[in-house]
């Protein structure tokens, strides 16, 4: 695991138990009627370009209608909310994340994601499939929808010798009998450690990885991998694999991985960058968390070492040239602190991508990964209607994906006001999201 916020894991300390009884907020209203959402600008989360004054149309749950205002009958009897000024795109997908292993913090960090404008959230491995299958199958309120790779797979890891969070195999037996099982339990992916660890581990011999690879095509599952190894990537690319959940960290890539994505288009790298800070500057959360837990919080923030700023220049070189060359990115945080989501999106930026890139990145693609873009990812006519309302424009700045003015998940509003209010009677940032495991 990787994260900018390793130098902020102290600054603020959560409240579980305050948070698991605080007073809920108010529940969903059903998505009933019909809803016209009229006067925005609409990035619809694909190449396309964005459409000025657009009239968006909700009915069930789903987008009706999207088009140019002109153009669109809004049908008698529709409620309509005038988004003069205001930007509308889709929700986000993060696709890489390690969420609490605790029932209340699991049903917060779903709603957190929501909060932030997530619409759909993976935990990538290293879960109690038990618990995350049981809340994955729940309706909360103003929750995002939840995906897991339930136990990842490994070498053995000396340090967790009987882990039930992993499955710690030896053999391409073990590595099939793994798959099978995530295949019974309906994880939505298969998550797969392949590197060393920094010579903890015994890297994963390649007839491992191509078995589990082959198995869990054969149960319809796409498996990425942790890697940081140019030429472990290229060989996971030529056994098939459907993505990474890092990009290639020891060196720059070269002409022959670019040759090799180019053959196998299907693949898709989750970014996941280091920090490039000096100081994180988390001035823009003040809306969000106490004065007092802000000030502790950016109080804790460092400039970054040369490690790590060697660690960045390498990734952002290798994203830029990937996203130049048409790679597939997609985006993922690492570590369970969901406003990153946001921040990623900016170093993604920083790393050399357009705006315009970042977001479909954070959203068609990232759906794409996840087996979900049929029915989200985009503003589409038929599509789930999970969109974010946004104050100014991303493709003029992305940190305008900050200056969220409202969620809506399958066409009904996120109560972001009552989360916000809830957490901060329990005293925690966004609801426990600052918590490491």
């Amino acid at each position: 695991m990787q994260s900018r916020h390793l130098r902020v894991a102290a600054a603020l300390v959560g409240a579980a138990t305050m948070a698991a009884t605080a007073p809920p907020v108010r529940a969903q209203q059903p998505a009933a009627g019909t809803t016209a959402y009229v006067g925005a600008r609409v990035i619809f989360g694909d190449e396309r370009p964005p459409l000025e004054n657009a009239t968006v149309v909700v009915r069930g749950g789903r987008f009706v209608q999207v088009g140019p205002a002109r153009e669109v009958q809004v049908p008698a009897g529709a409620a309509r909310v005038d988004l003069t000024g205001k930007t509308v795109m889709p929700t986000l997908v993060d696709t890489h994340v390690h969420l609490n292993l605790v029932r209340s913090q699991l049903i917060q960090d779903r709603q957190a994601n929501a909060y932030w404008g997530i619409g759909a959230v993976t935990s990538l491995g290293s879960d109690d499939i038990d618990l995350v299958l049981q809340v994955r199958g729940e309706t909360h309120p103003h929750a995002a929808q939840l995906l897991t790779a339930g136990r990842g797979i490994t070498m053995p890891e000396p340090e967790r010798p009987a882990s039930k969070l992993l499955y710690q195999i030896r053999s391409v037996d073990e590595g099939r009998q793994a798959v099978r099982q995530l295949a019974a339990r309906r994880a939505d992916i298969v998550k797969i450690w392949v590197d060393d660890r920094n010579g903890t581990v015994q890297k994963m011999p390649p007839e491992v990885y191509r078995a589990i690879i082959d198995e869990a095509h054969h149960h319809g599952l796409k498996v990425v991998a942790h890697i940081v190894e140019l030429a472990d990537a290229k060989a996971l690319v030529r056994a098939g694999l459907d993505g990474f959940a890092h990009g290639v960290r020891d060196r720059d890539v070269d002409d022959e991985f670019i040759t090799l994505l180019k053959e196998h288009p299907h693949v898709i790298l989750i970014a996941n960058l280091p920090s490039r800070g000096a100081k994180l500057d988390v001035s823009w959360l003040r809306d969000h968390v106490p004065a007092d837990e802000l000030a502790k919080l950016q109080a804790a923030t460092a400039d970054r070492t040369e490690a790590q700023r060697r660690s960045f220049d390498i990734q952002a070189r290798n994203l830029a040239r990937l996203a130049k060359e048409g790679v597939t990115i997609a985006v993922g945080i690492d570590f369970n602190v969901v406003y990153d989501m946001h921040v990623e999106m900016e170093d993604m930026v920083a790393a050399g991508m357009t705006p315009a890139q970042v977001v479909i990145a954070a959203t068609r693609n990232g759906a794409q990964l996840l087996g979900l873009v049929r029915e989200s990812g985009s503003v589409e006519v038929g599509k789930h209607a999970d969109f974010v309302v946004l104050d100014a424009n991303p493709l003029d700045d992305i940190t305008n994906t900050r200056r969220i003015s409202g969620v809506y998940l399958k066409g009904v509003a996120v109560d972001r006001a009552g989360l916000l209010a809830q957490w901060k009677k329990a005293g925690t940032l966004c609801g426990d999201c600052d918590k490491r495991r």
